[in-house]
Protein backbone atom coordinates (compact mmCIF):
# COMPACT_ATOMS: atom_id res chain seq x y z
CA UNK A 1 0.00 0.00 0.00
CA UNK A 2 0.90 3.49 -0.91
CA UNK A 3 0.97 6.19 1.94
CA UNK A 4 3.04 9.38 0.28
CA UNK A 5 3.17 12.72 1.94
CA UNK A 6 1.77 14.45 -1.21
CA UNK A 7 1.34 13.84 -4.61
CA UNK A 8 2.47 15.58 -8.43
CA UNK A 9 -0.14 14.46 -10.98
CA UNK A 10 0.22 15.12 -14.47
CA UNK A 11 -3.66 15.37 -15.90
CA UNK A 12 -3.32 16.27 -19.31
CA UNK A 13 -5.75 16.58 -21.62
CA UNK A 14 -9.55 16.13 -19.97
CA UNK A 15 -10.41 13.09 -22.10
CA UNK A 16 -7.28 10.97 -20.21
CA UNK A 17 -10.48 10.26 -18.04
CA UNK A 18 -11.54 8.10 -21.11
CA UNK A 19 -8.76 7.45 -23.31
CA UNK A 20 -7.60 4.22 -21.92
CA UNK A 21 -3.56 5.60 -22.22
CA UNK A 22 -0.82 4.40 -19.82
CA UNK A 23 -1.25 7.90 -17.68
CA UNK A 24 -4.78 6.75 -17.12
CA UNK A 25 -4.46 3.42 -16.50
CA UNK A 26 -1.57 3.72 -13.92
CA UNK A 27 -3.73 6.12 -11.95
CA UNK A 28 -6.55 3.84 -11.62
CA UNK A 29 -3.61 1.00 -10.58
CA UNK A 30 -2.15 3.55 -8.12
CA UNK A 31 -5.46 4.69 -6.75
CA UNK A 32 -6.02 1.21 -5.74
CA UNK A 33 -3.06 0.74 -3.46
CA UNK A 34 -3.38 4.16 -2.43
CA UNK A 35 -4.16 4.26 1.71
CA UNK A 36 -6.72 6.41 1.97
CA UNK A 37 -6.09 9.68 3.42
CA UNK A 38 -9.01 11.66 5.63
CA UNK A 39 -8.84 14.56 3.37
CA UNK A 40 -6.73 16.16 0.48
CA UNK A 41 -5.63 19.70 -0.73
CA UNK A 42 -5.83 20.06 -4.13
CA UNK A 43 -3.90 22.30 -6.22
CA UNK A 44 -4.86 22.66 -9.89
CA UNK A 45 -3.27 24.49 -12.18
CA UNK A 46 -6.59 25.36 -13.26
CA UNK A 47 -7.60 27.10 -10.48
CA UNK A 48 -5.49 30.61 -10.82
CA UNK A 49 -6.05 33.47 -8.45
CA UNK A 50 -4.19 36.70 -7.56
CA UNK A 51 -4.37 35.58 -3.99
CA UNK A 52 -3.69 31.94 -2.42
CA UNK A 53 -7.48 31.35 -2.23
CA UNK A 54 -9.18 27.81 -0.27
CA UNK A 55 -12.14 26.75 -1.47
CA UNK A 56 -14.80 26.04 1.62
CA UNK A 57 -17.42 25.00 -0.66
CA UNK A 58 -18.89 22.01 1.37
CA UNK A 59 -20.89 20.62 -2.05
CA UNK A 60 -18.64 21.76 -4.41
CA UNK A 61 -20.52 21.38 -8.03
CA UNK A 62 -18.36 20.69 -11.39
CA UNK A 63 -16.91 22.81 -13.37
CA UNK A 64 -16.11 21.92 -17.08
CA UNK A 65 -13.76 24.12 -18.02
CA UNK A 66 -13.05 23.22 -21.26
CA UNK A 67 -14.66 22.33 -25.03
CA UNK A 68 -14.22 20.10 -28.18
CA UNK A 69 -13.68 16.50 -25.52
CA UNK A 70 -17.53 15.39 -26.84
CA UNK A 71 -20.47 15.21 -24.72
CA UNK A 72 -19.51 12.50 -22.84
CA UNK A 73 -17.06 14.26 -20.54
CA UNK A 74 -19.64 17.04 -19.83
CA UNK A 75 -21.74 14.80 -18.13
CA UNK A 76 -19.18 13.37 -15.40
CA UNK A 77 -19.66 14.01 -12.22
CA UNK A 78 -17.94 13.83 -9.31
CA UNK A 79 -19.63 14.06 -6.02
CA UNK A 80 -16.68 14.01 -3.20
CA UNK A 81 -17.74 16.21 -0.55
CA UNK A 82 -15.46 19.54 0.20
CA UNK A 83 -14.87 20.37 4.17
CA UNK A 84 -14.54 23.59 5.35
CA UNK A 85 -13.07 22.52 8.58
CA UNK A 86 -9.76 21.53 6.56
CA UNK A 87 -10.62 24.29 4.58
CA UNK A 88 -10.03 26.61 7.77
CA UNK A 89 -6.80 24.34 8.18
CA UNK A 90 -5.41 25.64 5.06
CA UNK A 91 -6.28 28.88 5.88
CA UNK A 92 -4.74 28.80 9.44
CA UNK A 93 -1.29 27.06 7.97
CA UNK A 94 -1.18 29.69 5.08
CA UNK A 95 -1.55 32.25 7.95
CA UNK A 96 0.75 31.22 10.56
CA UNK A 97 3.45 31.26 7.59
CA UNK A 98 2.57 34.84 7.02
CA UNK A 99 1.07 33.58 3.02
CA UNK A 100 -1.53 36.03 2.43
CA UNK A 101 -4.81 34.00 2.20
CA UNK A 102 -8.61 34.30 0.46
CA UNK A 103 -11.70 32.04 1.14
CA UNK A 104 -14.01 31.09 -1.51
CA UNK A 105 -17.49 29.67 -0.54
CA UNK A 106 -18.46 28.90 -4.07
CA UNK A 107 -16.38 27.11 -6.36
CA UNK A 108 -16.67 23.55 -8.11
CA UNK A 109 -13.99 21.37 -9.03
CA UNK A 110 -12.08 22.20 -11.93
CA UNK A 111 -11.11 19.67 -14.37
CA UNK A 112 -7.21 19.38 -13.30
CA UNK A 113 -9.51 18.27 -9.54
CA UNK A 114 -11.58 15.51 -10.60
CA UNK A 115 -10.24 14.17 -13.53
CA UNK A 116 -7.47 12.51 -12.06
CA UNK A 117 -9.76 12.04 -9.18
CA UNK A 118 -11.87 9.99 -10.79
CA UNK A 119 -9.39 7.89 -11.93
CA UNK A 120 -7.70 7.34 -9.07
CA UNK A 121 -10.58 7.84 -6.46
CA UNK A 122 -13.59 6.71 -8.47
CA UNK A 123 -15.79 6.17 -4.78
CA UNK A 124 -15.77 9.96 -4.31
CA UNK A 125 -15.67 9.52 -0.54
CA UNK A 126 -12.97 11.14 0.50
CA UNK A 127 -13.40 14.96 1.39
CA UNK A 128 -11.90 17.58 -1.31
CA UNK A 129 -10.25 21.11 -0.47
CA UNK A 130 -8.92 23.06 -3.59
CA UNK A 131 -5.81 25.82 -2.86
CA UNK A 132 -5.74 27.90 -5.99
CA UNK A 133 -2.27 28.95 -7.59
CA UNK A 134 -0.65 32.25 -8.52
CA UNK A 135 0.05 32.59 -12.13
CA UNK A 136 1.89 35.44 -11.64
CA UNK A 137 4.24 33.98 -8.73
CA UNK A 138 7.43 31.42 -9.12
CA UNK A 139 8.52 28.16 -7.88
CA UNK A 140 10.32 29.82 -4.59
CA UNK A 141 6.08 30.92 -3.92
CA UNK A 142 4.99 27.67 -4.56
CA UNK A 143 7.30 25.84 -2.78
CA UNK A 144 7.04 27.83 0.20
CA UNK A 145 3.32 27.66 -0.13
CA UNK A 146 4.04 23.71 0.74
CA UNK A 147 6.32 23.70 3.22
CA UNK A 148 3.44 26.17 4.47
CA UNK A 149 1.26 23.26 4.18
CA UNK A 150 3.22 20.02 5.72
CA UNK A 151 2.03 20.40 9.21
CA UNK A 152 -1.44 19.07 7.73
CA UNK A 153 0.09 15.61 6.07
CA UNK A 154 0.66 14.69 9.63
CA UNK A 155 -2.96 14.39 10.58
CA UNK A 156 -3.48 11.90 7.32
CA UNK A 157 -3.95 14.69 4.91
CA UNK A 158 -2.98 14.20 1.14
CA UNK A 159 -1.65 17.46 -0.71
CA UNK A 160 -1.92 16.97 -4.63
CA UNK A 161 -0.39 19.10 -7.19
CA UNK A 162 -2.20 18.80 -10.50
CA UNK A 163 -0.57 19.92 -13.46
CA UNK A 164 1.59 18.72 -16.35
CA UNK A 165 5.51 17.65 -16.35
CA UNK A 166 5.14 19.75 -19.86
CA UNK A 167 2.75 21.85 -21.54
CA UNK A 168 3.66 24.25 -24.74
CA UNK A 169 -0.42 23.83 -25.90
CA UNK A 170 0.25 26.27 -28.99
CA UNK A 171 3.04 23.96 -30.29
CA UNK A 172 0.95 21.36 -29.81
CA UNK A 173 -1.86 22.53 -31.89
CA UNK A 174 0.26 23.57 -34.69
CA UNK A 175 -0.72 22.00 -37.85
CA UNK A 176 -3.28 20.27 -36.23
CA UNK A 177 -3.97 17.97 -32.78
CA UNK A 178 -0.84 15.26 -33.56
CA UNK A 179 -1.90 11.55 -32.51
CA UNK A 180 -1.74 10.78 -28.81
CA UNK A 181 1.03 8.37 -29.76
CA UNK A 182 3.15 10.67 -31.63
CA UNK A 183 6.79 10.13 -30.44
CA UNK A 184 8.02 12.59 -27.82
CA UNK A 185 10.18 15.24 -28.88
CA UNK A 186 13.57 15.31 -27.58
CA UNK A 187 13.02 18.29 -26.06
CA UNK A 188 10.00 17.30 -23.76
CA UNK A 189 12.17 14.32 -22.72
CA UNK A 190 15.21 16.12 -21.74
CA UNK A 191 13.52 18.90 -19.84
CA UNK A 192 11.42 16.19 -18.07
CA UNK A 193 14.56 13.85 -17.14
CA UNK A 194 16.32 17.07 -15.76
CA UNK A 195 13.52 17.97 -13.54
CA UNK A 196 13.34 14.19 -12.73
CA UNK A 197 17.07 14.24 -11.79
CA UNK A 198 17.15 17.53 -9.88
CA UNK A 199 14.17 16.23 -7.70
CA UNK A 200 15.50 12.53 -6.96
CA UNK A 201 19.13 14.47 -6.39
CA UNK A 202 17.41 16.74 -3.20
CA UNK A 203 19.16 20.03 -4.56
CA UNK A 204 16.22 22.24 -4.02
CA UNK A 205 18.07 25.93 -4.69
CA UNK A 206 18.57 23.83 -8.67
CA UNK A 207 15.41 22.74 -8.98
CA UNK A 208 13.65 26.40 -7.96
CA UNK A 209 16.06 27.62 -10.21
CA UNK A 210 14.85 25.41 -13.17
CA UNK A 211 13.79 28.28 -15.60
CA UNK A 212 17.42 29.46 -15.71
CA UNK A 213 19.05 25.92 -15.98
CA UNK A 214 16.64 22.91 -17.10
CA UNK A 215 16.87 22.57 -21.12
CA UNK A 216 14.01 24.29 -23.06
CA UNK A 217 12.32 25.10 -20.06
CA UNK A 218 10.49 27.95 -21.55
CA UNK A 219 9.57 26.07 -24.44
CA UNK A 220 8.11 23.26 -21.87
CA UNK A 221 6.39 25.95 -19.81
CA UNK A 222 5.73 29.29 -21.80
CA UNK A 223 3.32 29.80 -18.78
CA UNK A 224 4.34 28.46 -15.20
CA UNK A 225 0.96 27.69 -14.29
CA UNK A 226 0.94 23.49 -15.39
CA UNK A 227 4.43 22.98 -13.52
CA UNK A 228 3.79 25.24 -10.25
CA UNK A 229 1.61 22.43 -8.34
CA UNK A 230 4.96 20.11 -8.77
CA UNK A 231 6.89 22.63 -6.30
CA UNK A 232 4.05 23.21 -4.13
CA UNK A 233 3.60 18.96 -3.79
CA UNK A 234 7.75 19.25 -3.57
CA UNK A 235 7.47 21.87 -0.51
CA UNK A 236 4.90 19.85 1.38
CA UNK A 237 7.26 17.12 1.71
CA UNK A 238 10.48 19.07 2.49
CA UNK A 239 11.50 20.17 5.83
CA UNK A 240 10.94 23.58 6.46
CA UNK A 241 15.05 24.26 7.51
CA UNK A 242 16.83 23.11 4.25
CA UNK A 243 14.71 22.20 2.04
CA UNK A 244 15.49 18.61 1.72
CA UNK A 245 14.62 15.31 4.18
CA UNK A 246 12.31 14.06 1.57
CA UNK A 247 12.13 10.67 -0.31
CA UNK A 248 11.36 11.13 -3.58
CA UNK A 249 10.03 8.79 -6.58
CA UNK A 250 9.11 9.29 -9.78
CA UNK A 251 5.88 6.81 -10.18
CA UNK A 252 4.77 7.34 -13.72
CA UNK A 253 6.21 8.80 -16.62
CA UNK A 254 4.68 9.00 -20.53
CA UNK A 255 4.13 11.36 -23.34
CA UNK A 256 0.77 11.94 -24.90
CA UNK A 257 1.00 14.11 -28.35
CA UNK A 258 4.76 13.34 -28.24
CA UNK A 259 4.32 17.09 -26.45
CA UNK A 260 2.43 16.04 -22.92
CA UNK A 261 5.04 14.35 -20.37
CA UNK A 262 2.77 12.99 -17.78
CA UNK A 263 5.16 12.63 -15.22
CA UNK A 264 3.44 11.69 -11.80
CA UNK A 265 5.53 11.63 -8.68
CA UNK A 266 5.14 10.42 -4.85
CA UNK A 267 6.99 12.27 -2.07
CA UNK A 268 7.50 11.07 1.67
Amino acid sequence: MYSPTSLFISHGAPDLLTAGTEASQFLVDYGQKLVKPDGIVMVSAHHETTVPTVVSNPAPEMIYDFRGFGEELQQVIYPAPGSPTLAGAVVKALDIASIPVEIDEKRGFDHGAWVPLKLMLPSADVPVVQLSIQPDKDARWHFEIGQALQPLTESNILIIGSGSMTHNLAFMFKGGIPARDSESQDWVVSFADWINEALISGDVERLLAYRELAPHAVKNHPEEDHISPLFVAAGAAATKKAGNGRRTHRIHDSTEFGILAMDAYAFS
